[in-house]
């Protein structure tokens, strides 16, 4: 895991804004998560009935099962997957859903790992930027929200 102030792990470069939403707990996007409307569905997860849809996901990691690349991939067409995924924990399964909507659709999401105090850093609500060095400040280049 990187740590703060250093360099992020891109594992899928690109770019994006969007408003953060941070998860308390790390999303299964098999069964977790619904494609046609972008909103978490597991009944047993805090932020359930919350939209992702468009939204910077802030959580620890990833939560299983490796079908869940292909709901990452199929919300990505659908465009209701987030803009992008911030996590503490390297998590292969949302990063080959994010490269296969780029290989298949050409659509990115961009996919960074980041140390666990930059990402208690970013409130929930907070608009950010994703550069593709995997940087993630204010829009338009202002300093960094947290």
């Amino acid at each position: 895991m990187p740590e703060q102030g250093s360099t992020p792990l891109v594992l899928v470069a690109g770019t994006a804004t969007g408003e953060v939403l941070r998860l308390d707990e790390p999303l299964s996007f098999w069964g977790g998560m619904e494609t046609v409307g972008g909103r978490i569905i597991d009944q047993r997860h805090p932020q359930v009935g919350e939209i992702v849809t468009g939204r910077v996901l802030v959580m620890p990691f990833g939560r299983g099962s490796s079908s869940g690349s292909s709901v990452i991939c199929e919300a990505v067409r659908a465009g209701t997957a987030p803009a992008a995924v911030l996590m503490a924990e390297r998590d292969d399964i949302i990063a080959l859903g994010a490269i296969a909507a780029d290989e298949v659709y050409g659509l990115l999401m961009p996919v960074v790992v980041l140390s666990q105090e930059e990402l208690d850093g970013f409130q929930d609500g907070a608009v950010v930027t994703v550069e593709v060095d995997g940087t993630v400040g204010a829009p338009g280049g202002a300093p960094d929200p947290a």
